[in-house]
């Protein structure tokens, strides 16, 4: 029985040695973590004038005599590490039906009412071939949206410069520029 007490002793005596020396053992890991940040700006999928098509119908004498807007919601989806600029051209003089032309300064193009999460300094912008700026200082952020309104005010539609032209479409490209600052 002795031998029993004192196999017993020595294993809790090993047990409680172990024990103590694993409690006793300090080690520690280090490891070095990096970020590397760019500067990005980009207008991101999502955004609607990316392919897509803005519709004027002018069918009714009203149409004519009427200002006419369409909204396009999140017209522009932007992401920047900087503050910056959004400007605005057409990719030429006129909306053009064959031989046929519209000149492009019948439309304004400005934020809509709810312009959406871009700040900045927004403009009204009567389109034109040349970069103008329709919002000027926006600050920094990531997805920030902007929904356009695009106009055609009576004053351009019952003029000449819409009426006695030809029925048809008449087309023309809006290009938009995101640039840090």
């Amino acid at each position: 029985m002795t031998k029993q007490f004192a196999i017993a002793a020595l294993t809790i005596g090993a047990i409680v040695l172990g024990t103590n020396n694993a409690k006793a053992q300090n080690t520690t890991a280090t490891t070095t973590v990096n970020i590397t940040l760019n500067d990005v700006i980009s207008i991101d999928a999502g955004s609607t004038a990316i392919g897509n098509t803005v519709d004027f119908n002018y069918v009714t004498a009203a149409d004519y005599n009427s200002n006419q807007t369409i909204t396009k919601a999140n017209s522009l989806k932007v992401t920047s590490t900087k503050n910056f600029n959004v400007k605005v051209k057409a990719g030429g003089a006129n909306f053009m039906n064959g031989v046929n032309l519209i000149p492009v300064n019948v439309l304004t193009i400005k934020a809509a009412t709810a312009a959406g999460t871009m700040g900045g300094t927004k403009s009204a912008v009567v389109l034109s071939a040349t970069d103008q700026n329709l919002v000027a200082n926006a600050p920094l952020g990531s997805a920030l949206t902007l929904n356009l309104d695009y106009t055609i005010p009576a004053a351009k539609s019952s003029s000449s410069d819409i009426l006695g032209k030809p029925a048809g479409t008449y087309t023309q490209t809006v290009t938009y520029t995101a640039t840090a600052l």
